[in-house]
C-alpha cells in the first residue's frame, strides 16, 4: 500500500481555516450588477450559457446589496448617480469586492466631460479593472479569475 492510499483511508486532510473559508468564498461570489450604460450588453452576454459564468459560482445576480459580496460597476458613472453607487457599496457586508467593468467605469472613457466621474476609484475602492470598450467576454472571464485569486489569497476577516 502506498503512502497516498494510506492517507486517503484515514479520512482527513490538512489545511488552514483561512484557506478553507476563502476557497468557499472564491466559488460563491454573490454579484450585484450596477449597470448604467452600453457595457451592460456585454455583461449580459457573459451571463449567458455560451460563456457559462456559473462554473465560477457567480451566475445568479442578487438585486439587494445586502445579499451581495461582489459589486460589478458596468458603464459610465456620472456625478448625479455617484452618491447612489457609494450608498450601494456601503450597504454591502464585509468582505466585499468591486470590479470596474469597461473603460468608462475605470477612467471615464470617452465621456470626458463635466458630468462623468473619471473612474469609480474616486468614489469606492476597486479590486479589479477590466479594460475595453466594451470588454470582450474573454477579458471579463480573466478579470473574474483575477478576483477569485485575490479572494483565495486574502485574509480571513476584513476589518
Amino acid at each position: 500500500m502506498s503512502d497516498h492510499e494510506d492517507t486517503l483511508q484515514e479520512g482527513y486532510f490538512t489545511s488552514t481555516v483561512r484557506a478553507a473559508v476563502n476557497w468557499g468564498r472564491k466559488y460563491s461570489l454573490f454579484q450585484y450588477p450596477f449597470v448604467t450604460a452600453c457595457c451592460g450588453m456585454e455583461y449580459m452576454s457573459v451571463n449567458s450559457g455560451h460563456f457559462d459564468i456559473s462554473r465560477f459560482g457567480a451566475e445568479v445576480p442578487r438585486f439587494s446589496p445586502r445579499q451581495s459580496d461582489l459589486l460589478w460597476v458596468v458603464g459610465t458613472i456620472n456625478h448625479k448617480n455617484a452618491p447612489t453607487l457609494k450608498r450601494v457599496y456601503e450597504q454591502m457586508c464585509d468582505p466585499k469586492w468591486v470590479i470596474s467593468f469597461g473603460v468608462c467605469a475605470s477612467s471615464g472613457g470617452f465621456y470626458d466631460n463635466y458630468a462623468a466621474v473619471p473612474g469609480i476609484d474616486h468614489i469606492i475602492p476597486v479590486d479589479v479593472y477590466i479594460p475595453g470598450c466594451p470588454p470582450r467576454p474573454e477579458q471579463i472571464m480573466d478579470g473574474l479569475m483575477l478576483l477569485m485569486d485575490k479572494v483565495q489569497k486574502g485574509p480571513l476577516m476584513i476589518r
